[in-house]
């Protein structure tokens, strides 16, 4: 594609994009000279008119433009995503290991922004999430069946962020039709997952490595498993040596495939599910004086913007309190926030105020992040949004 039209940015607005970062907010821009369409690819000048990159536009969006490539001479084209998804692709080679399900490509990280690629097994599930990317699908489809040769693609573009870009909706196969409930196998482990109903994509891939720090923690211990989805980290608990498991979520759905991943792991008489809410039932348990050895707190994202982050905070605070409570001393809490705009330190000072208001000491044993499939971007805080906290409770 063609560069269109020209973004300046306004005096002053430039170092966070000059620095690396590929979203231009409509806040910056000083002008626009030339014509576009929505989608089409434009370059992006700092005051002075110097080259800072060239992306695609979306005057619908907040985020007017974002950069794919910082190099002038560089076409948007079918051999673009073939260099960018290659690099990606030879990327996970290096760094994923025992599993047969990863993340592909991971977006700004992998500097094709408002784009996810996820592997399970022998298919691929796409979302492209923006205008200027959506428009290029085809071609992402046609580079990904060339390159990786998967048996199919399907298409989770049911994601809400999608409506602030003017995009619909929408889910389905891109090529042929297959069985969207497949199996992939991860560090030894078996687990079915929903390619068209799962949450996400279809499975908590980022999780994959956090799942394995729970070896040292489980054998002969209680757990309890809150938010528990599909039965992850209840499975891995068992199969490190748990003598009970307790799973809970709100979705019954979830919650039967949680009980076939037991089932296929050879763990079904250690792992049991309960369908609720996971705020009621701690309460429940914690007034019924349950102990636990160790607590798994996995929630769903709590906040997705900052102006909902007071909320979030509190809710946070809320399971964490209830599980300090009900955690035997010496016990263990893996607690976690998915949410980009609770950042490291607040979650932190969210975890020490439960701990306080629970009448427990904790100490920190380690503090992990995303999985090594899920790369951060230094320049792109963003990419950073998965924070992993495992205490010791005294």
């Amino acid at each position: 594609m063609t560069v269109t039209a020209t973004v300046k940015l306004a005096r002053g607005r430039h170092p966070r994009v000059a620095g690396g970062h590929s979203w231009v907010y409509r806040t910056e821009v000083g002008n626009i000279e030339g014509e576009f369409s929505p989608g089409d690819i434009v370059e992006v000048l700092d005051f002075r008119g110097g080259f800072l990159g060239k992306g695609y536009i979306n005057p619908a969006s907040q985020i007017l433009v974002r950069i794919l490539t910082r190099n002038r001479e560089e076409e948007i084209n079918s051999d673009f995503f073939q260099r960018r998804i290659k690099s990606a692709w030879e990327y996970r080679q290096k760094v994923v290991k025992d599993t047969n399900a990863f993340r592909v490509v991971f977006a700004e990280a992998d500097f094709l922004p408002a784009l996810v690629v996820d592997k399970f097994g022998d298919y691929l599930v796409m979302q492209t999430l923006a205008l200027g990317i959506d428009i290029h699908k085809d071609t992402i489809a046609e580079v990904l069946n060339s390159l990786i040769r998967p048996a199919g693609i399907y298409e989770r573009n049911d994601v809400s962020v999608r409506q602030l870009e003017g995009l619909p909706l929408k889910t389905g196969f891109i090529g042929d039709e297959f069985n969207t409930m497949v199996e992939i196998k991860e560090n030894g482990r078996i687990f079915e997952v929903d390619l068209a109903g799962g949450q996400k994509t279809g499975y908590f891939l980022d999780q994959r490595e956090n799942r394995m720090a729970l070896e040292s923690l489980c054998k002969g211990a209680r757990v309890l498993d809150c938010f528990c989805h599909t039965g992850t980290f209840s499975v891995y608990a068992a199969g490190y040596g748990a003598s009970e498991v307790l799973g809970i979520d709100i979705s019954g759905a979830a919650l039967e495939v949680a009980g076939r991943n037991a089932a296929k792991n050879g763990v079904e008489n250690i792992c049991s599910f309960r369908e609720g809410n996971s705020f009621d039932q701690l309460r429940a348990m914690e007034r019924a004086k349950e102990k636990f050895d160790l607590v798994i707190l996995d929630p769903p994202a709590f906040t997705k913007s900052k102006k909902a982050l007071e909320g979030a905070a509190r809710g946070y605070k809320e399971i964490n309190l209830r599980a300090f409570k009900m955690i035997r001393p010496g016990g263990f809490l893996l607690t976690c926030s998915c949410s980009y705009h609770m950042s490291e330190d607040l979650f932190m000072e969210v975890i020490n105020q439960a701990a306080m208001d629970a009448g427990r000491m904790a100490r920190v044993v380690e503090v992990r992040r995303q999985a090594r499939d899920h790369p951060m971007l230094a320049a792109s805080p963003e990419t950073y949004y998965l924070k992993c906290v495992i205490l010791q409770v005294l």
